[in-house]
């Protein structure tokens, strides 16, 4: 990478890592203190746990579109802003109902689309990648350093300081904003990377990606739901003390990682990704059926989230992979922004239900209907069928007209191994899908450096071409 492309990176992973710690710190720590505010009750904590969800998931997708219009860094600097005015309303909130209205609003402040639009703005196609998993692995990190930190700190500054510091974090990313990231020169609608209106009705209307999409919202349905009980089962069940939460999540963080990785790594080069996928749906519902079933003591309710968190992750993993096989390659923008979108509802969902089925019936019933909704999303994914092992990679070709366009992507389906071959003529770029065991690497690099062209075209019409991955 360049420098002013790590800056990018680090810079606009830095923003938003710290804006999702400050939404999870909430995670661990509500439903035990919740007792604080008058009108407390387990809808409401629900409510108060996933509200950010609805917000973000309704408006991330708007702002990433404004921001083509306005501005990245302006639209990213509002979010910000609306983050810390909706953590500043919860600090000062005297009812439980005034927390849900600011985290609410800290959904509001939905950047996502936006922080992607501008990090591919700043990246090029080579360093894209590299640049969005280094994105990607800044929120998984951010997850688990609140759920550790989330109880470690309420036991010192109450539920407002944590809603204090979540506002102080997005100050802290307006800094970032202004003095790290760099300014791009050139912004540009890149379909790997941002969501288009006139595709999200395509993408909705895949089964293989709607299959993804259900998925990824039961996910995030269940992890919420599972905060809203397991703080308490830890507590009332198991008798820990709540300042000692946060210690028994890290050695529960850090079992869950080591056991995700070589299964990762098996689904990812061993050929086995469907197998790893559906295994690890069930190894959920399964830890589900049994904290429902069985009493809490507490290295069983310990274990149980090793077990639940290993698998989680490996599904938190394995899921934008499979969108990626999957999507059209150049839907691939719009295809994330539809699954993001869904991640973030089912955490609403994940909250409400999870809520209102702890007040109804109590707290072995929201393990049941974790269970439930996982036995159902496994058996769905077991008619997926095997995701083909292919990668992605961008083909700059030079701007060029929409008659050229349609031949230099039949050129490309041509070469051995290519089977998806889109191009962009005012972008200048191709988007193939191709299969790494049987691509012809020499016959691509010879069509990169030596593009067919048309008979009396200019040299200067059509630049040399770069390949990346």
């Amino acid at each position: 990478m360049l420098p002013s492309e790590r800056r990018a990176t680090f810079g606009l992973a830095g923003i938003f890592a710290l804006r999702m710690l400050g939404l999870f710190l909430l995670l661990p720590v509500l439903t035990l203190h919740a007792s604080e505010y008058t009108d407390s009750t387990p809808l409401l904590i629900g409510l108060a746990l996933g509200a950010y969800g609805l917000t973000q998931a309704f408006l991330q997708i708007p702002f990433g579109m404004l921001s083509d219009r306005f501005g990245r860094k302006r639209v990213i600097a509002a979010g910000l802003i609306l983050f810390a005015l909706g953590s500043a309303y919860a600090a000062m909130a005297d009812t439980l109902v005034e927390v849900v209205i600011g985290r609410a609003l800290q959904g509001a402040g939905a950047i996502a689309a936006a922080t992607m639009a501008l990090l591919a703005d700043l990246t090029r196609e080579e360093n894209r990648t590299k640049a969005m998993a280094m994105f990607g692995m800044s929120i998984g990190f951010a997850f688990m350093l609140a759920i550790v930190l989330g109880p470690l700190l309420v036991e010192w500054i109450g539920l407002s300081g944590l809603f204090w510091i979540t506002g102080v974090f997005a100050l802290l990313g307006l800094v970032v904003l202004a003095r790290v990231v760099p300014h791009a020169t050139h912004s540009h609608t890149r379909r790997d990377a941002v969501a288009l209106r006139s595709e999200i009705g395509s993408v909705l209307a895949n089964p293989q990606l709607r299959r993804l999409d259900f998925g990824i919202l039961v996910l995030h349905l269940v992890l919420t739901a599972l905060f809203v009980v397991v703080p308490l089962s830890l507590l009332h069940e198991a008798g820990l003390p709540k300042e000692q939460h946060g210690w028994a999540y890290f050695g529960v963080m850090i079992a869950s990682v080591a056991i995700m990785f070589p299964l990762v790594l098996m689904a990812e080069r061993g050929g086995r990704m469907k197998h790893v996928f559906v295994g690890a749906i069930f190894t959920l519902a399964i830890s589900m059926v049994l904290l429902w079933q069985l009493p809490h003591s507490l290295w069983f309710l310990l274990g149980m989230l090793v077990v639940f968190f290993a698998a989680f992750n490996v599904l938190e993993a394995t899921l934008p992979s499979l969108i990626s096989k999957t999507a059209p390659v150049a839907n691939k923008g719009t295809a994330m922004g539809v699954y993001s979108s869904s991640q973030f509802f089912g955490a609403f969902l994940g909250g409400a239900l999870g809520g209102w089925v702890l007040g109804a019936w109590g707290e072995s019933s929201v393990y049941l209907l974790c269970a439930a909704l996982l036995l159902v999303w496994g058996m769905y994914a077991l008619t997926m069928a095997p995701p083909a092992r292919v990668s992605t990679r961008v083909v700059r070709v030079g701007v060029m007209t929409k008659l050229r366009a349609q031949h230099v992507a039949l050129e490309l389906r041509e070469i051995r191994g290519i089977v998806e071959a889109v191009v962009l003529a005012e972008e200048g770029v191709a988007y193939v899908k191709y299969d790494p065991a049987t691509l012809d690497e020499p016959a691509l690099a010879g069509w990169v450096s030596n593009p067919a062209r048309e008979p009396g075209e200019a040299r200067s019409g059509n630049p040399q071409a770069t390949v990346a991955t």
